[in-house]
């Protein structure tokens, strides 16, 4: 799986929120959660976009 990582794009929290178009806090809390995976980087967070993917697919649901 660390292969894996080092070839994976990480994000910033501001950047994750921009792309499911919610607050920067509530990507803290799906972290903090455990629901998000992310990395520690000194004292901010970086998710993988990967994960990102995996989190939005795993919530989607069909309107209607």
């Amino acid at each position: 799986m660390a292969n894996g990582l080092s070839k994976s794009r990480f994000l910033t929290v501001q950047e994750v929120a921009d792309v499911m178009r919610v607050s920067s806090m509530t990507v803290y809390r799906l972290i903090k959660s455990g629901e998000l995976a992310a990395v520690r980087v000194g004292r901010s967070f970086r998710v993988s976009d990967v994960d990102v993917d995996q989190y939005l697919a795993a919530r989607y649901t069909q309107a209607g």
